[in-house]
């Protein structure tokens, strides 16, 4: 039978890759290559190490055993006997793998043999290797088997595998643009942020103009979610971990929370959630019905340790500031406000320039019944709260699909799931059902009829963390930002040394206006400062020679290389404030 998903064309090939690299450094050891999203990866443990220059040799090796037609053939082995056979081959790795299966009871493993190759594997695979034709390495990376540090160093090989050609060929042009729009990338061109050994991995710094762009995103979503009934909090960025052994956090995220301090006779914990704290402030007083939905939130650095190899300029980071929120209500109340909450989210990803359906969409993390290590044990309310979600997703025509095993551990949540520069979907933000901490916290209200009842409450971010957010915009629009994130909005350049003054004159203008702008005042051609400014991303150029100082007006440029000809200053900065969000 011909397999033809592409799921098991790039885990066949990943056999390949690994077949070749047996061929080609015989004492190495094999760690696993399983499918990952636009391709396969494998891990080996080199007897010497490699570098990236070796790989066409891979690959070409990789398309000379593809040539020869090589069938995948299954067999299968008793437990002891496969020990027995990947002990003898030394492969150490596959000997604890399959340890690891027999303590779990199996009684029999599968193997697939391509050629002299044979690798302990489920399947299923394509026929043979003559199916395997657009494939392509693309890079290593240093690992440790089984994700742990603990563990022996491995070496990650990278590579993609469609089925044409020319799927190929798309894949690794959008590959080639991620690099070219990567945040990293274009964060060190625009001077956006820095990264220092010295300060710490994962903690990013941002200087004027990467905090400008924070700093316009903040004062957005603070000034919104104020104007639909949020109360704003500041809460502290450490609590005693007692806090979280009350909320449950601290079993299900202790290894991704930061070391405790001893401070005086408490033990403290930088925060990786604010919901606790806010809890805290709720039970302050009593409240009434009248009183709910109460909406809480706050513009709030967290903390979660990343491992050093999964850091990714403001993508992934150590420290990161959540437009964070917890709205607690009644169960009947739960729907209408989850309904507030997606369109405040389409809102506000309109407004930098996201579109639903093409740019995001939803997925509806579900649970799982059976496991109750990792969910907590309320069948009942996981259904109900499974049903409000799946029904305000349908009800607001919002596009989502579900997925099995993706919730947090006290309730289901919708994950707004953002696309990338390659296309791939990553989870950005979410919104929480929590039937759960109302219960640790003892969290009630008094009801129409004098009684204390127990809210349910809504986690939600309406933009994310903000660094990530910064992250995907950068990348999305390789730094052409919209104007009213720009963190240089006007570039004025005057033409002569004799036109600074009349540059200095319109740039207070600008700035009076709360409008950003500079003044390139260098001695250089004007072609070199549009030049520049273009470099650096900055929407408009005001031209400034002896026409203009005389009119006292301004001759305008876009960052597109369009001549917008003569402006009145006052007249052309008003229409683009009706570009800013609340304009």
């Amino acid at each position: 039978m011909k397999h033809s998903s592409l799921e098991t064309m790039r885990h066949s090939t990943a056999h390949l890759l690994a077949a070749a690299v047996k061929k080609l450094y015989p004492n190495t050891k094999l760690g696993v290559g399983p499918t990952i999203d636009d391709g396969f990866y494998y891990d080996f443990s080199f007897e010497k190490p490699i570098s990236s220059d070796e790989l066409p040799k891979i690959e070409a090796k990789m398309r000379e055993l593809a040539k020869d037609k090589l069938p995948y053939t299954k067999t299968i082995k008793k437990i002891d006997e496969a020990i027995s056979f990947v002990d003898k081959e030394g492969e150490t790795f596959k000997k604890e793998l399959i340890e690891d299966l027999q303590k779990e009871g199996e009684k029999e493993v599968s193997f697939y043999q391509t050629g002299e190759f044979i690798d302990l594997c489920t399947g299923p695979h394509v026929d043979n290797t003559s199916e395997l034709k657009a494939f392509k390495l693309l890079s290593l990376a240093a690992t440790y088997w089984k994700g742990s540090e603990k563990n022996a160093s491995l070496t990650r090989i990278y590579g993609t595998a469609w089925e044409s050609d020319s799927e190929l060929k798309d894949y690794l042009e959008r590959v080639e643009r991620s690099k070219e729009n990567d945040n990293r990338k274009v964060g060190k061109e625009l001077d956006l942020f820095v990264f220092s050994d010295v300060v710490g991995k994962g903690l990013p710094m941002l200087t004027s103009k990467g905090a400008s762009i924070r700093r316009e995103l903040e004062r957005f979503i603070v000034d919104e979610e104020i104007r639909r009934g949020y109360e704003h909090v500041i809460t502290p960025p450490l609590a005693k971990v007692d806090l979280y052994k009350k909320s449950g956090h601290y079993p299900y995220y202790k290894d991704t929370m930061y070391p405790t301090m001893k401070v005086d006779e408490e033990e403290l914990i930088l925060r990786p959630m604010t919901c606790p704290h806010h809890f805290i402030l709720y039970k302050d007083k009593l409240h009434s019905y009248r009183e709910l939905p109460l909406k809480i939130a706050e513009v709030a650095s967290q903390f979660r340790y990343e491992k050093s190899g999964e850091l990714s300029g403001l993508m992934r980071v150590r420290m990161f500031t959540l437009t964070d929120a917890h709205i607690i209500c009644t169960k009947e109340q739960a729907k209408g406000q989850i309904k507030e909450v997606l369109e405040l989210i389409d809102f506000v990803n309109e407004k930098i320039g996201l579109k639903k359906g093409e740019d995001y969409r939803y997925r509806l993390s579900l649970g799982n019944r059976s496991d109750e290590k990792k969910y907590y044990k309320d069948d009942k309310s996981w259904e109900e709260a499974e049903k409000v979600l799946r029904e305000t997703l349908k009800e607001t025509d919002s596009p989502f699909f579900e997925a099995e095993n993706e919730a947090a551990f006290y309730g289901p949540k919708i994950d707004v799931q953002i696309k990338n520069v390659l296309g791939k979907e990553e989870t950005a933000f979410t919104i929480q059902y929590d039937f759960v901490q109302p219960k640790r916290f003892e969290l009630t209200y008094i009801d129409e009829n004098g009684k204390e009842k127990e809210p349910v409450v809504i986690h939600r971010s309406s933009l994310g963390a903000l660094e990530r957010t910064m992250a995907f915009l950068l990348e999305k629009t390789g730094g052409k930002l919209p104007f009213w994130l720009s963190p240089i909005q006007f570039a004025v350049i005057p033409i002569a040394d004799r036109h600074l003054d009349y540059a200095q004159e319109v740039n207070q203008k600008l700035l009076k206006n709360k409008l950003r702008s500079l003044v390139n005042s260098k001695s250089e051609p004007l072609g070199a400062k549009i030049r520049e400014a273009q470099l650096q991303k900055i929407p408009y150029m005001l031209i400034l020679g002896d026409k203009e100082q005389a009119q006292k007006n301004i001759s305008v440029r876009n960052l597109n290389g369009e001549n917008l000809g003569s402006k009145d200053l006052e007249s052309f900065t008003q229409e683009l404030k009706k570009e800013l969000p609340n304009g």
